[in-house]
């Protein structure tokens, strides 16, 4: 299984290492993972995570 090609968000800045990276998949999936944690990988589908994202923009989770 060849291995996944982690891009940075663009929104990540700093030398800190708090970013969030993300890695194609298939079938149709996304793996997602913090780069001060790269042993801890989410995997969504790309509607999945168009959801998410819509979501927390429109800032309406509940807590």
């Amino acid at each position: 299984m060849p291995q996944p090609v982690w891009q940075k968000s663009s929104f990540s800045s700093g030398g800190e290492g708090n970013c969030i990276e993300l890695a194609a998949a298939t079938p149709p999936r996304i793996h997602l993972r913090e780069s001060d944690r790269p042993d801890e990988i989410a995997t969504a589908s790309p509607r999945a995570l168009a959801l998410l994202l819509h979501t927390v923009k429109g800032n309406s989770l509940s807590r």
